[in-house]
């Protein structure tokens, strides 16, 4: 059974029939360090690649329900790439300033520059996601009072969202959308472990437990969130996260295996640049 499930032409996508838990990578706690270590390893020589290239850079989004371990995978993962080049944004509720914009306005202002990794805990697609849920909560969009919210409505945003990602791919942006799906059973014991354990019991909000009934709700809301923002070119990639350390391997061997197909090459010198390094060497030698 694959270890991910690389989503490009969803025609019916159920997640209730995509395993959380599928049979894992390492064989050992030794084991799932030493790989994930050689990931970083890879991860690191491609950062650097992709900085001296300085054409492209990278944007990684997280989507998942609660506790589905996006902090856990942007920490363990991206342990190993150096701050300097990689950003990571968080989406929290829109602030009044960014509902007085365009629901892509915050993340054209965040996106990584060349040469760089963005990573986005959350993203746009919650325009999609919590939004189809809670539809009141586009009232505080202030959009056009003609605009009725329907199935043309939701259409069109995929479409926007689409156009958009379509956009950012021509300007040299490597998109990569992970989607880690965990089961219900799953974050009911994640969120019972929160109550008991003091260490964790800062984290526990009133929204998780809330949002949690409307679990079926936020299923449907990303069956058709990936099925229609799905392509060639930018898939989403569905990683079972029941098992947590599992689960950033995958993540881990999924941004790899991005970097490889991006082909990146350290810059080439013209002549009249290597004619000039070689007289700056020549003063260094002569020191």
């Amino acid at each position: 059974m694959k270890s991910y499930f690389e989503i490009k032409f969803p025609k019916k996508l159920k997640l209730r029939e995509i395993p959380a838990k599928v049979k894992a990578m390492y064989h050992s706690e030794q084991e799932y360090k030493e790989l994930l270590n050689f990931n970083h390893t890879l991860l690191e020589e491609f950062q650097t690649l992709l900085y001296a290239n300085h054409e492209r850079s990278m944007l990684v989004i997280f989507q998942g329900m609660d506790t589905s371990g996006k902090d856990g995978a942007i920490k363990h993962v991206m342990s190993g790439v150096n701050p300097q080049g990689c950003s990571v944004i968080s989406f929290k509720p829109p602030t009044s300033n960014e509902l007085d914009h365009d629901f892509l306005w915050k993340s054209n202002q965040v996106l990584p520059a060349r040469g760089q990794i963005g990573i986005f805990n959350r993203s746009y697609y919650e325009e999609v996601l919590i939004t189809r849920v809670h539809p009141e909560l586009l009232q505080k969009e202030k959009l056009p009072v003609d605009k009725k919210i329907n199935g043309t409505f939701w259409k069109f945003r995929y479409q926007d969202i689409v156009n958009h990602e379509k956009y950012l791919d021509r300007q040299g942006f490597e998109i990569v959308k992970i989607f880690i799906h965990i089961s219900k059973q799953e974050q009911k014991h994640r969120l019972l472990d929160r109550f008991r354990d003091p260490k964790k019991q800062w984290k526990i909000s009133e929204g998780d437990v809330h949002e949690r009934t409307f679990w079926k709700e936020y299923q449907t809301a990303y069956e058709e969130c990936i099925r229609n923002t799905a392509s060639k070119s930018v898939p989403w990639y569905i990683v079972p996260g029941d098992d947590k350390e599992n689960a950033r391997l995958c993540i881990s061997q999924i941004m790899v295996d991005r970097f490889k197909k991006m082909h990146l090459k350290y810059p080439k010198l013209k002549h009249e640049e290597k004619k000039k390094l070689k007289k700056l060497k020549s003063l260094l030698d002569q020191d």
